[in-house]
């Protein structure tokens, strides 16, 4: 709540079921716009029927069926890529963060959080044993965690945390901050100079 501002509009890129999106509902000013952007044709309609289920009232959220590449973000105090970016080609990811830089207004922020690889290759199977344990633990197969990986290889390419900072800084984000950290997925605030 502290980046979203009266009147400018909050964008949440990637969407899938808009959980971003109804926490930020519930807290951002009356006259802001949300933009829930997914590719999902299903993701949208699944949301459009939990938003219209929703007693809780907020500020208006409109739904875009279309690659977050394409989105035309402006006039945005805040903007979500949660678990996103990580999916799209990386020679596509500058110009993602770069659009997103330029359609914030001074002083508007970008949540980043994505999954994140290590150069050190014990520290990458450190910390990839220690997320499969965390599944098992939390009532996953041996079977389903082989699947969920089989599932995401070759789709899901992370970067290391440098990489990510990197991007954002040359973007033009003059504060990069990870706040938050669980194994190999992070979380990184980024602002745009005032």
């Amino acid at each position: 709540v502290r980046y979203v501002r009266p009147g400018t509009t909050v964008w949440d890129l990637g969407c899938s079921l808009g959980a971003a999106t109804r926490l930020i509902r519930r807290v951002a000013p009356l006259d802001c716009t949300i933009h829930a952007v997914d590719n999902s044709a299903a993701m949208i309609e699944r949301l459009r029927s939990i938003l219209a289920e929703s007693v809780d009232a907020g500020c208006r959220v409109t739904l875009h069926e279309t690659d977050l590449r394409d989105a035309e973000i402006c006039n945005a105090s805040f903007a979500v890529l949660n678990l996103t970016l990580q999916f799209l080609p990386p020679e596509n990811r500058m110009e993602v963060i770069n659009n997103i830089c330029k359609g914030l207004i001074p002083g508007g922020a970008l949540l980043l959080s994505e999954k994140i690889c290590f150069d050190e290759p014990t520290q990458q199977q450190l910390m990839t044993e220690l997320h499969h344990d965390f599944k098992k633990a939390h009532g996953y197969s041996d079977l389903e965690v082989a699947q969920k990986r089989t599932a995401i290889e070759n789709r899901l390419i992370p970067e290391s945390l440098e990489t990510h900072i990197n991007r954002l800084k040359h973007a033009g984000f003059h504060t990069v901050a990870p706040w938050f950290q669980c194994f190999n997925f992070v979380s990184i605030l980024a602002v745009r100079s005032k």
